[in-house]
């Protein structure tokens, strides 16, 4: 497995851990569902998500978490910080190889800031819903 599908498993699989707006009136055995319709989404054959992952609201939930002050939005350190990911220079230059770097890895601040933008839109292209500002 490698390190982007690492973070997307991260951030996806916390967003299939957290209950995404479950109904109210699921709590009551007895009571029947008023819009039957509904589960029917959830049964989508399609191997991306039935509804996009909220990337901004999984990342800023997993900042809250933590003991530290992370800036994910403007750092791709931060970002896997926040997911509990080793963020050494070695794993950035791997992500970077997997994600089809082609600058120079010794300028480890353009890499990056290239990394960073490149992780957001890919996790974009893979079905996750992130802020259009950072993916320009």
């Amino acid at each position: 497995m490698g390190i982007f599908d690492k973070i997307k498993g991260a951030i996806f699989g916390r967003a299939e851990a957290a209950p995404a707006q479950a109904p109210a009136g699921s709590a009551a055995p007895g009571s029947q569902p008023s819009a039957p319709a509904a589960p029917a989404p959830t049964a989508s054959a399609s191997p991306a998500p039935a509804q996009a992952v909220d990337v901004a609201a999984i990342l800023n939930a997993a900042v809250a978490a933590k003991k530290q002050k992370l800036n994910w939005k403007t750092s791709i350190v931060d970002l896997m910080k926040a997911l509990d990911m080793e963020s050494s220079l070695a794993e950035r230059k791997e992500l970077a190889a997997e994600l089809g770097y082609t600058g120079s890895t010794s300028d480890s601040a353009a890499m990056n800031m290239w990394l960073h933008k490149a992780l957001l839109k890919k996790l974009a292209e893979n079905g996750g819903k992130v802020p259009a500002d950072l993916l320009d």
